[in-house]
């Protein structure tokens, strides 16, 4: 009989736990075979797994990855990353765990780390995620701490059925520094100078 994947509630509550399976480097997790609607990760060692997107949203990813992407490369900041870019934070003290965030970016002074068959060997400097309706606050507030004990610099959790996008800085790992609503705009502040999306358009 086939193992079923369980909830989490210890290394990545965001997600569910792959049983049977274990453990895992990051290595591992680009060898594992994903086309089966999962999007998989690696969390301390532990395979993980999250629901591919439904159209809503895959909708508010693909307008924020070209906003964001467009102006990255106007001003030549640096790389953005789709929701299959995995992220390895060996070096950042976690070990055997990589991430996958619904959109990356990282600053063109990294990309001579980058080898082109090998995950992106640090955290990304900006992590977005969209929230699916069966996650909860508490378990994407456990993943945007890990990306800031990995050195993310800023993170947007995107909640499209609230309307809303938390906005995590390192100075509170705690909770998020605020929260935007429709009548806001996404400020890239020090991390993507000058970038700003209305939320009322991403949200729309």
């Amino acid at each position: 009989m086939e193992a079923h994947a369980f909830a989490s509630d210890t290394v990545a509550p965001w997600a569910e736990i792959i049983p049977g399976v274990g453990p895992m480097t990051v290595e591992d997790l680009l060898r594992w075979p994903g086309a089966d609607g999962w999007r998989y990760e690696v969390v301390e060692g532990v395979l993980v797994r999250v629901a591919g997107s439904r159209p809503k949203a895959v909708r508010v990813t693909d307008r924020l990855y070209r906003a964001l992407g467009n102006y990255i490369d106007a001003h030549g900041l640096g790389q953005t990353t789709p929701p299959d870019a995995v992220y390895d934070f060996e070096h950042s003290g976690q070990p055997n765990t990589g991430l996958l965030p619904d959109i990356g970016f990282y600053y063109a002074a990294r990309e001579a780390l980058v080898q082109d068959d090998q995950p992106f060997p640090f955290a990304p400097d900006l992590a977005v995620e969209i929230a699916s309706p069966s996650q909860k606050q508490e378990d994407l507030d456990a993943k945007a701490r890990r990306y800031l004990a990995g050195g993310t610099s800023l993170i947007w959790v995107v909640w499209p059925e609230a309307r809303a996008v938390d906005v995590w800085r390192p100075a509170n790992r705690l909770r998020p520094i605020k929260t935007l609503g429709v009548g806001d705009l996404l400020d890239g502040e020090d991390v993507v100078g000058g970038f700003t999306y209305p939320i009322a358009d991403l949200l729309r």
